[in-house]
């Protein structure tokens, strides 16, 4: 199951939708910002259908 949230780029501040897979308890993985295309972490735990917490890092 996948759920979308709203998460801002460290380095500019511009807000994107990331989307996350639920099923997957403990995420960690890089994506680039859509504006400045500069690579930024993802940290993510979820149960199925929920995300618990989601942090992102320059």
């Amino acid at each position: 199951m996948q759920e979308s949230e709203e998460v801002q780029c460290p380095y500019c501040g511009q807000g994107m939708e990331l989307v996350i897979d639920t099923s997957i308890p403990q995420q960690r993985f890089t994506t680039d910002c859509e504006v400045c295309c500069r690579p930024f972490e993802v940290f993510a735990e979820s149960e199925p259908g929920e995300i618990l917490s989601l942090e992102v890092q320059a």
